[in-house]
């Protein structure tokens, strides 16, 4: 489990979004399988999809962030909710490219051209989708353009995952600033420069870890705001409103997967049932297998 934490600063000018997500993207890596590539974009749709989770007002409402490219990553999947859990899938959890001019993981280059799609279902008649088109497919520099292109919101988001030599991930995290209506143009301007000069946030996470070893997780992402906003006024500095915790967690069931196998239709799940008698169903998000026989098939068929 992850610790979150929401504040505000003095003038109500923004709100932060910030969490440490290392042990998260740690058990999402181990059931993927996956390469420090995928591990390093699945960890960030999954930071970003459980920072969104939070955002939204009930434990009900429920937001899915799709990124789809012609790269060999294909897709990365995440779906949050309004409690805080969040699953998540990446296509080819064992795409590997060589690294950036940089020396940085290419997840951008493993996701290629494409789009990414945010639907977001809060119990209206119509579930709310916007999609933009990728804007590097780096992660958080799409849910920026995101933000403000389909929700007209002026956004920075900061992502980030560390793989260490040994595959694991040594830290792991995200930040989401949104300005609030009529936000004081000191603020805008600290915020700019903040962020201007910010070190890559596992960087940070990883200073303020070594530096703070005795501190539980909520302790760490508090003294994780502190230390990004360290250097801002006094009269813009976040008050922290509350800590909400993002843990994975894939709520799959036989029920569930059943009501996939009748959505095919009559005909091929006739065909199913004549030519292998049997079938097995996979979920996407934590790979646990379903096994239907025969009479179960029928009875499905017969449900129909």
């Amino acid at each position: 489990m992850s610790k979150a934490i929401i504040a505000i600063d003095k003038s109500k000018s923004y709100r932060v979004y910030l969490t440490i997500t290392t042990d998260l993207v740690q058990e999402a890596a181990q059931i993927h399988d996956a390469t420090p590539l995928a591990a390093a974009g699945l960890g960030r749709v999954l930071t970003a999809t459980g920072l969104m989770g939070i955002m939204m007002k009930e434990p009900t409402d429920k937001l899915t962030v799709n990124f789809k490219g012609d790269g060999p990553a294909q897709q990365i999947l995440a779906t949050g909710y309004g409690t805080g859990s969040v699953k998540g899938y990446i296509a080819n959890p064992h795409v590997d490219l060589p690294p950036t001019d940089e020396g940085k993981l290419d997840v951008g280059g493993s996701l290629g051209i494409g789009e990414l799609s945010v639907i977001r279902d809060i119990g209206l008649k119509e579930p709310y989708m916007g999609t933009i088109a990728l804007v590097d497919g780096e992660i958080a520099d799409d849910l920026t353009a995101y933000f403000f292109i389909s929700e007209q919101q002026n956004t920075s988001v900061a992502l980030g995952v560390r793989v260490e030599t040994d595959q694991s991930i040594g830290a792991a995290g995200g930040m989401i600033i949104q300005m609030l209506p009529d936000a004081d143009e000191g603020a805008i301007s600290a915020l700019e420069a903040m962020i201007g000069d910010m070190k890559p946030l596992t960087s940070i996470i990883c200073d303020v870890r070594d530096r703070n070893a005795a501190l539980s997780e909520e302790g760490l992402v508090q003294e994780l705001l502190h230390e990004i906003f360290r250097d801002i006024p006094d009269e813009y500095e976040p008050e922290i409103l509350e800590s909400r915790d993002i843990e994975w967690n894939c709520d799959c069931s036989r029920e569930r997967i059943q009501q996939v196998l009748m959505t095919i239709g009559r005909d091929d799940l006739q065909e199913i049932i004549e030519e292998d008698g049997q079938a097995e169903l996979q979920c996407h998000f934590c790979l646990k297998k379903y096994h239907f026989n025969r009479e179960e098939l029928q009875s499905i068929l017969d449900k129909i």
